[in-house]
């Protein structure tokens, strides 16, 4: 019970990180963007490509995939995504989907449609168990390897958004434009960074997720709708949320494909069901702010 407990809170905790640059862009930024998963693709090819064919070292991959990654948001943002910032959310839809579809098409086409395997370093393939019986506790290195590396991130995502000024520039630039404008803030920078750094996570999240959720060109449409659940269970205007939604739904999924397999990832639904049902805004809402 208690590793199936573990493996939860690893798997939520890496769903966390593929989607709190989602929850970033849409709560924070006012945009929809659903080929958030395609920038995650994107970190996790990086790292298989560097890894299999320049013998590139695993822990050097991972800022690579993000640094890779956020340089693509970047660029996309500048040339695609900012022109679509005031168009209605149907149109920023369509083009996301489309974009996701593209690079799908993309990576089959220059590298293949087989799943590419991972080759984790030995010292994170090992296992520790502590306890015995029904309570023995098994904690997979790799997973956490995982959980450590998102923790860090989530204590930094929280500091820099609560008590930075980048922070404060970012929630005065999505309050009032206008307003930020003319108290000296350059609304298309704040915008720029904060749009390169939620691709950057993506990409470190698909980079830590390969081994775990496997890589192939399909990988943005098989995990999309995780990455939507996270962010309409955990709302969209704090990192608290996301996280917490991400936690409960890595548990409720490896506990109820271990206990009730024939039911596979009903348990997620219902689950995503009865917390909308309650609180229709998300678990967590900034006042004042957007939801």
């Amino acid at each position: 019970m208690l590793t199936i407990l573990f493996d939860g809170v690893a798997y939520g905790m890496l769903l966390f990180i593929l989607a709190v640059g989602l929850a970033v862009t849409m709560g924070l930024m006012n945009f929809i963007n659903l080929a958030h998963g395609a920038f995650a693709m994107v970190g996790g090819y990086i790292t298989v490509l560097l890894m299999q064919r320049l013998d590139v070292p695993f822990l050097l991959c991972l800022p690579a995939a993000f640094f890779g990654s956020a340089l693509l948001g970047a660029v996309l943002e500048r040339t695609l995504y900012r022109p679509l910032y005031h168009k209605p959310h149907l149109d920023q839809v369509l083009f996301s989907i489309g974009l996701t579809f593209m690079a799908v098409a993309s990576v089959d086409f220059f590298v293949g449609s087989t799943q590419q395997n991972l080759q984790l370093p030995d010292w994170l393939k090992g296992r520790t168990e502590l306890g015995e019986g029904e309570w023995m506790l098994g904690m997979g290195h790799y997973r956490l390897f995982i959980i450590a590396v998102c923790a860090a991130l989530t204590v930094a995502l929280q500091f820099i958004l609560t008590k930075t000024r980048f922070g404060s520039r970012l929630r005065a630039s999505v309050d009032d434009q206008r307003v930020a404008s003319g108290l000296g803030i350059n609304v298309n920078m704040v915008f720029l960074s904060t749009f390169a750094v939620g691709s950057g996570l993506a990409g470190l999240g698909g980079a830590l997720g390969a081994d775990v959720l496997g890589m192939d060109p399909s990988f943005p449409l098989k995990f999309m709708i995780y990455f939507l659940i996270v962010v309409a269970v955990g709302g969209t205007s704090s990192i608290t949320g996301p996280l917490l939604a991400g936690l409960l739904l890595g548990v409720a999924d490896v506990a109820g494909k271990y206990y009730i397999p024939k039911l596979g990832a009903f348990i997620v639904y219902f689950l995503m069901i009865l917390i909308l049902v309650w609180r229709p805004q998300g678990l967590f809402v900034r006042k004042g702010g957007k939801a």
